[in-house]
Formats: structure tokens, sequence, C-alpha cells
């Protein structure tokens, strides 16, 4: 049978009604970043991913980083980026790019195309584009665990309620990985790290962090070797054997950290794939690797 006849489209969408159920009136995070921000057609499928969630009755919250956007406009002012651990060592002049990207472009480029796709229904529009210093939503004390790596931010505190009035008013929010100090200082916050941050404080059904690569690999170099699940007690002792992908850190320790602090799943997932977020929400299988609190056995998406 055609998989585009109308019994096959009506299967689907019967397959999706628990999920949709399960979800509906939640709160997913969604970190956006890797090549699903950079290629057009894949931009546009998670575009339409998270409208389908916010059409359907799920609370979606966007929270983005631009790494590739900040190197590429560090070389053109001539800096040559320097990362530690997976983190962009961040001086005054390189905060001032970061902030000048991810806030004053890579945001409202998300903003745009999300109105473009699906704003037009509700008038006014349907994204609004925040960064972690708006409200005080992502406050920030200078990283210090990695050695010297200047205006690198470690969030002691959030406050959600910017983000509790959008949603409420039937608003995505799309968040950049910039947050605030006390003294008015900004930093660098790594935008795994503040979707998960967001996620606990939001008390989000789910956290989806969208990378470059299948999930989590024990050896990067063994495809073979792809984990389906992981409890947050596991990814720490995966942690400190020093063997992952320097890139991979940041994401694994944000993973734990939500599930410890009681987010109830969170998932790293492949965003080179047309649909992921789509797969990971509505559908029994899933993709990926998911990190849950304690061990289950199986995929159980329904929450």
């Amino acid at each position: 049978m055609d998989s585009q006849s109308p019994d096959i489209q009506a299967a689907i969408l019967t397959q999706a009604l628990p999920y949709i159920r399960a979800f509906h009136g939640k709160t997913i995070v969604i970190k956006y970043g890797g090549n699903a921000m950079i290629d057009e057609d894949l931009k546009r499928a998670v575009v339409r991913d998270v409208l389908l969630m916010r059409y359907v009755g799920i609370n979606p919250i966007l929270v983005h980083g631009g790494g590739p956007e900040v190197s590429d406009a560090m070389r053109r002012m001539g800096k040559e980026p320097e990362f530690v651990g997976g983190l962009r060592v961040t001086d005054a002049e390189t905060m001032e790019i970061v902030e000048m990207v991810l806030t004053g472009k890579t945001n409202k480029n998300i903003v745009a195309l999300l109105n473009a796709e699906g704003g037009q229904e509700f008038g006014s529009g349907l994204a609004v584009g925040l960064s972690g210093k708006d409200a005080n939503l992502l406050q920030a004390v200078q990283e210090t665990g990695r050695g010297d790596i200047g205006f690198v931010g470690r969030i002691n505190k959030t406050n959600p309620a910017i983000l509790h009035t959008l949603a409420g008013a039937g608003y995505i929010p799309v968040v950049s990985s910039v947050a605030i100090g006390a003294d008015g200082q900004s930093y660098n916050v790594n935008a795994d790290t503040a979707a998960a941050a967001i996620a606990v404080a939001v008390g989000a059904a789910k956290l989806i962090l969208l990378t470059d690569v299948e999930g989590l690999y024990r050896d990067f170099a063994d495809k073979d070797s792809l984990i389906s699940e992981i409890t947050a007690a596991e990814a720490r002792e995966l942690l400190a054997t020093g063997t992952l992908e320097a890139g991979m850190i940041p994401k694994l320790e944000a993973c734990a950290e939500a599930v410890e602090d009681g987010v109830p799943r969170a998932h790293i997932i492949d965003g080179r794939r047309a649909h992921s977020l789509l797969i990971e929400v509505f559908t029994e299988s899933g993709i990926g690797t998911m990190v849950v609190p304690a061990e289950t056995g199986y995929r159980p998406l329904l929450v």
C-alpha cells in the first residue's frame, strides 16, 4: 500500500494519539543546535515539528546555541576560537561577539522562521525571542572548575516566570544561552546546560538535545556501541572515565543533571534526521540515547 495513502496516514495519526494525550498541556524543552540550525531543509523540519507540538497542546521551549556562527564571526574579527572541555574560552571581546551573534542574530532568525511558518494563524505571531538576561531568566556565576576560561557562566538561579507567562498566552519561547551575573556581567553559558536548567525550572516532561550524532557511544569509533538507554548514575560513571568526545561532555552532563533534579526523561537525538523530534515524542521506539533516573530495562516514552 502506498505510504501516502489516506489509510496509512490515518494509521500513523492513530498511533500518535496516546502520545499526544500523554503530553497535552505539558512542557518539552528542546535544545536546538548542530546541523539542524544550518541545513535549510532540516531547519524547516525542526520548525514544523515544534509548531505541530504547539498545535496539539504541548508547550515547547526552544533553547539554542550557535557555536559555528560565533566561531565564524570571531575569525572574521581576527580571533581564533579556543575550547576547554567542550566550553568556549570567552574573554571580554569574545563575550561581546557571543551576545551579538546569539541574541542579536541567531535568536531572531529562529523566531522569524517560526512566525513565518505558523504564526500568521495567531495574528500577532507565535514565537518570542529571549536571552537568559531577560527577566533574569538565567542567572550565573563565573565557571571556575575548568581553569580560567573567561566569562563562561555556571547557572546558579533560574527565574522561569516569563516562560510560564508566554506559554500561558500561547507563545513559543526561544531562548539564547546568554546569562546575567549579579553584577550585571554577561556570561556565555553552554546551551545544553541552559536547556537543562530551564527544563528543571519549568517542570518539563522531557528534555531533548538535538546534535549531529546518532546519540551517545561508549566508543565513538565503534558505531555498534550506541547506548539507547542509560541511568543518570551510569552517565556520571561514564563521564568520570574521561573517554567521551569533548562535545558530548556538556550534553551528557546536562541530561544527568536534568533527570537528577526531577525531569523524567532526557534525550540526545540526531538532529540531522528529518523530523527527529516527532519520532522521539510521538512513536513507541524513539531514537538516540535516553537518560533516565533509574534502570527501566526498556524505553517507555509515556510519562
